[in-house]
């Protein structure tokens, strides 16, 4: 997925936070080195609390995110020395919060062995197997009945054993002791000691391992030898910190210090971050980019026009400085008059005759609306779609008193529903900012006035309100047309959409296109001479990967090539995606399957040729229900647009 010029690009970005961890940590700001990131669970959901958290609903996404990610962290280097402990969370198939009275401490997930294996846990496969992250932790999911904390299959036998992960097993904060108190899988605290550290966990985030230990072992219920393997585990990435090697300032990281933090390039780096993350959702005749010189006055409205919290969602560290949106465009304008409307994002209290008055008066309307944390975070789940409280109905309001279209923008981590200011004439433009960090306001003007153009792409679905009547405890991901469930993601659902996955809009005019060789490619080796061919109920013939193996694999590798131009009128960046379909959607396969995408910066009237390194055995294969990878016999199909290339995969 991607290349590897484009995970090194996004490591550089995040090497960052792990030089300004280690430096904190060598002044003394901090108290350890382990940090419990990256989240790289799949965005489920639309509702759920903890998206914003996530890379989004793509499993190849979050994959190739997660690798960058613990790399970047970690330091990517040759030495053995860890810059940071990276800890890629919460295995696995964690995705709710509180929702309809049922919470997270006790949410049994029944999830299929398809669903497991396809979606679910591809992100921390990649953690460890690529991205060699030193931590896995694991989640408050009972998966099928069996807590992931306890899941001896999950922790030894896939995360440690399958994977291969050198480091240790961390739980979610007090997953052990909701073992016997919520779940009620273990019926005493030893027996929930006893059967998390037997299962494979290391370390319990809270203190009932440290409380009950000693008791499990005088029960006969754990055993020294548990403890000490443990224990080494533990020690053996506190070794790779440096944390005994003597004088902490002689090794590779120990000139690290204040002059290291909130430098001139990390800051530009949050710019550019914010910059390249907004999607330009609707531009109608071109609207923006705005031309400064003409805008004579500016109405700014919203809450979270001039929230700082607004930009640092749910987890976040004290920002280097902190720039609102409101003051990014007074950094472009003289004349802006700025009022909330709402009493917060909740917005259940709005000035709306206040706010119809300021937007009659002004040359242009800028507003600036979404969620909060009062609706989206840890521990809460929405309930709607829909923007909140009086949102909608100030907006429409505003829309139509203003002399001409307003422009809209949002801050929130999950989708919501906007069908109302798609179809708006009088909205003329929507930007998506999520939650854009401590340069988010600098970076919006930016887009808004032209000096970046917007080349951001949406990492999932953006459903309408009627997706809400779907359970958010059905964790089944493809789509039951018998029943009526309508699956869930770009690659299974079987609905209408606000957005889908994937879009985004520029200031300029882009083409893509396959670059076709002379004739079909086949991809035949003698690789597959003597391999069994496995046969479905419906005639389908395939071969188990597994079976094919990482040589053959290697050898099946071949690249393809994308034409991108950009025809103006302005310079800018371009995120080519590359998609892959099979001829049809029997046994579960996906509509279509992201597994590839590069970006590039491209002058107006520029071309370029951006190469895609296709993987057959990881490209081409799908899930079957079974939870085994195969690779069907015959036709698929690499997509670009409307672009499409058959590749024959034959014996």
């Amino acid at each position: 997925m991607g290349s590897s010029g484009e995970t090194a690009f996004l490591c550089q970005d995040i090497n960052a936070i792990g030089r300004e961890a280690r430096a904190l940590f060598n002044v003394g700001q901090a108290e350890g080195l382990t940090i419990w990131s990256p989240n790289v669970n799949i965005f489920r959901d639309p509702r759920w609390g903890r998206g914003q958290e996530t890379p989004g609903e793509d499993p190849a996404v979050a994959s190739r995110y997660a690798v960058a990610f613990v790399r970047g962290i970690q330091g990517n280097s040759s030495s053995s020395l860890l810059q940071t402990s990276a800890c890629c969370k919460h295995a696995t198939a964690y995705d709710l919060e509180d929702w309809n009275g049922v919470a997270r401490y006790s949410f049994v997930a029944r999830v299929t062995a398809q669903d497991l294996e396809d979606t679910f846990n591809p992100p921390f496969r990649s953690c460890v197997v690529e991205g060699k992250a030193s931590c896995i932790m694991c989640a408050y999911t009972a998966i099928n009945g069996v807590p992931a904390c306890a899941n001896t299959d999950l922790l030894t036998g896939t995360v440690r054993g399958d994977w291969g992960l050198d480091g240790y097993i961390a739980s979610d904060c007090d997953a052990v002791a909701i073992m016997r108190d919520a779940q009620r899988y273990a019926p005493t605290p030893e027996d929930a000691v006893a059967v998390s550290l037997k299962a494979g966990l290391d370390i319990d985030c809270g203190s009932y391992i440290q409380q009950h230990a000693t008791a499990a072992i005088q029960q006969g219920k754990l055993t020294e030898q548990d403890i000490d393997k443990a224990l080494t585990n533990l020690f053996a990435v506190r070794m790779r910190l440096g944390h005994f090697d003597g004088d902490p300032r002689k090794n590779m990281y120990g000139a690290l210090g204040a002059a290291d933090i909130c430098t001139p390039e990390h800051r530009n780096l949050a710019l550019e971050a914010a910059q390249d993350g907004i999607v330009l959702l609707k531009n109608d005749g071109g609207i923006l980019p705005l031309d400064r010189s003409t805008v004579t006055s500016a109405a700014v409205i919203g809450p979270n026009a001039n929230d700082g919290m607004a930009l640092v969602a749910n987890y976040f560290g004290p920002p280097c400085e902190s720039t609102t949106p409101l003051k990014g465009l007074q950094s472009y304008l003289n004349n802006v008059r700025f009022l909330a409307g709402c009493n917060s994002a909740a917005c259940d209290v709005a000035a709306t005759d206040q706010a119809v008055a300021l937007a009659g008066s002004e040359d242009y309307v800028f507003l600036f609306m979404g969620l909060s944390q009062q609706q989206e975070s840890e521990g809460k789940d929405r309930t709607s779609l829909l923007l909140p409280g009086m949102q909608q109905s100030l907006i429409t309001a505003v829309a139509d008193a203003s002399k001409r279209p307003v422009i809209l923008v949002l801050l929130s981590g999950g989708p919501v529903d906007i069908t109302f200011a798609q179809s708006n004439p009088k909205i003329g433009a929507i930007l998506w900012a999520g939650y854009p960090g401590q340069a988010g306001g600098l970076a919006i003007a930016k887009v808004l006035f032209g000096d970046h153009n917007p080349s951001g792409r949406l990492p999932v679905t953006w459903y309408p309100e009627e997706f809400t009547k779907v359970p958010m405890t059905d964790m089944r991901m493809r789509a039951d047309p018998t029943s009526g469930y309508p699956g869930r993601s770009y690659r299974f659902y079987q609905g209408k959409t606000v957005y889908k996955f994937g879009y985004g809009l520029s200031y300029s005019i882009f083409s893509r296109r396959l670059v076709y060789g002379t004739s079909m490619p086949t991809l035949s080796s003698t690789v597959l001479t003597g391999l069994r061919e496995t046969m479905t109920e419906d005639g389908d013939r395939s071969y188990h990967v597994d079976d094919i193996g990482t040589d053959g694999c290697e050898q099946l590798k071949f690249p393809a090539r994308v034409e991108v131009q950009n025809h103006g009128p302005m310079d800018g960046k371009h995120s080519a995606l590359m998609f892959l379909r099979w001829p049809n959607t029997k046994g579960g396969r996906p509509a279509s399957q992201l597994i590839g995408f590069r970006s590039q910066h491209l002058n107006a009237g520029e071309t370029a040729n951006l190469r895609f390194d296709i993987s057959p055995c990881e490209h081409f294969s799908r899930v079957r229900a079974d939870g085994r990878k195969v690779i069907d016999i015959g036709s698929h199909f690499l997509m670009v647009d409307n672009h499409e290339m058959e590749i024959r995969f034959e014996a």
